[in-house]
């Protein structure tokens, strides 16, 4: 039988910390939320291994340590309220939730939106508020938010999320031009600055709810 609790620990040390996630709450919350439970029974033996699962409907759920990366980039504090794009099982909502004041989260998908609100009842979380919709429009209502992660790739300039900003927020997105990438971008009044970060692989962000 699995020992998850050792199995987290061993993904934190070797595939968190050992590849430079030094955020201390980030640490924490991968050591907390258990991943086991949002992936099929099927593969949870499998579930701290570092890499992407399916989760079905053509969907995946990342890589720990680019999850983490993405995170360490937006520098979330506690007083953040964060918009997360493509709830997808709801591991990175859950983690979200424990570094950030607030989590919104839209998921297309409305059976997996519906899987992950089950599974996040089930466990100790901070607070979220999740959404079947489509996550390029954004959450207009609860907006402006402090920070913004896209769990899927676009190819384009993400503006109708960049719109839902607050000055100084930031907002991470894998974005696919010559190659996809990942991308920071920071508001400065009226200015968006972006900086390109590491190479990465997403399914792609689409629109209209499943």
């Amino acid at each position: 039988m699995t020992d998850y609790g050792i199995a987290r620990r061993r993904m934190v040390e070797e595939q968190l910390v050992a590849r430079g996630i030094r955020n201390e709450r980030i640490i924490e919350a991968f050591l907390t939320v258990p991943r086991h439970l949002f992936l099929d029974p099927a593969v949870r033996s499998r579930a701290y291994d570092g890499c992407s699962f399916p989760i079905g409907y053509n969907q995946t759920i990342s890589q720990p340590f680019i999850q983490a990366a993405m995170m360490q980039h937006l520098d979330i504090k506690s007083t953040d309220r964060v918009l997360e794009i493509g709830t997808g099982s709801g591991y990175q909502t859950a983690i979200l939730s424990l570094i950030a004041r607030e989590v919104c989260s839209i998921e297309r998908i409305e059976a997996l939106s519906a899987a992950a609100e089950a599974v996040l009842t089930e466990i100790p979380t901070g607070r979220i508020r999740l959404k079947a919709g489509d996550g390029s429009a954004g959450w207009p209502y609860y907006s402006p938010f402090d920070k913004i992660i896209v769990s899927a790739a676009t190819n384009e300039r993400p503006g109708e999320l960049l719109a839902q900003l607050a000055e100084n927020g930031c907002l991470i997105a894998p974005v696919q031009d010559i190659e996809e990438q990942l991308v920071l971008y920071r508001r400065r009044g009226e200015e968006i600055e972006e900086q390109k970060l590491s190479r990465c692989s997403f399914v792609p962000l689409l629109k209209g709810v499943g």
